[in-house]
């Protein structure tokens, strides 16, 4: 006989309660891959941060510590393309003290979705590219997303 019991996220919030925070001035972190970025779109504004780095990029005594981060009680928003990539980057950033940081439910979709000014994909996927380029091309909107460098 086994038991489950459900643990509650206390970091974990809406897409909806994100957009407010950032629109508050939250600090947005986005823990996807280049790929996740280039096929999906991004948020300008977001810094992008390696899940690899995290000690590094917020530790108070880290040189690589983000120019971004202001101080332990600054609010932080990470997203990835799901919750099982930011979670443990919230969770780490718990641990190491920024007792604000929290993570969307359901991601980069659901920040778009909720309103969130996003970027177009950079690459088409794969199973949706056309068949024939199109004669004219296609814009797409550039956005100054940070970017934090991971070679460490």
């Amino acid at each position: 006989m086994s038991i489950e019991t459900e643990v509650q996220d206390t970091q974990l919030i809406t897409a909806d309660e994100a957009a407010k925070l950032i629109e508050e001035g939250a600090l947005l972190i986005d823990v996807r891959s280049e790929g996740g970025r280039a096929s999906t779109g991004a948020v300008p504004g977001a810094v992008v941060v390696n899940r690899e780095h995290v000690e590094e990029d917020f530790n108070p005594e880290s040189a690589h510590r983000l120019a971004q981060v202001r101080g332990r009680d600054q609010k932080i928003v990470v997203f990835c393309g799901s919750v099982n990539g930011s979670r443990p980057v919230a969770q780490k950033l718990k641990v190491l003290g920024y007792a604000n940081a929290v993570h969307v439910d359901g991601g980069f979709p659901a920040l778009r979705d909720a309103g969130v000014p996003t970027t177009r994909p950079t690459v088409a996927p794969s199973e949706t590219a056309p068949a024939v380029e199109p004669a004219v091309p296609v814009a797409t909107a550039q956005a100054s997303t940070a970017s934090v460098a991971s070679e460490r």
